[in-house]
């Protein structure tokens, strides 16, 4: 997977754990790693960092939660998901096939 996809299902899986519970540098580099990618801590830190200059993740010490501006991206995310799984997850036709 491209490092630019990649980091996008990050930021979503993110925002997805924090509107469960609060997150730490920590605890979210195993669970991303749990769920396939391999990224290193310094990787973690920058998207962390950078959803909190989005507004969409507040710090307060070592921990991050969510913001209304984050819940409000996460609902939109999960619209967006919505519809695009309808469609992606389709089986994929055999090349020269039509239908």
């Amino acid at each position: 997977m491209r490092a630019d996809v990649q980091n996008l299902f990050i930021g979503i899986h993110m925002l997805y754990f924090a509107h469960e519970r609060n997150l730490t540098l920590t605890e979210m580099q195993p669970e991303l790693e749990e769920l396939g990618y391999r990224v290193a801590e310094r990787e973690v830190k920058q998207e962390l960092e950078r959803l909190t200059q989005e507004n969409f993740l507040t710090s307060h010490g070592e921990a991050y939660s969510i913001t209304g501006t984050g819940i409000e991206e996460f609902k939109a995310i999960q619209a967006k998901l919505g519809v695009l799984c309808t469609e992606v997850l389709k089986p994929v036709k055999a090349a020269g096939t039509s239908g």
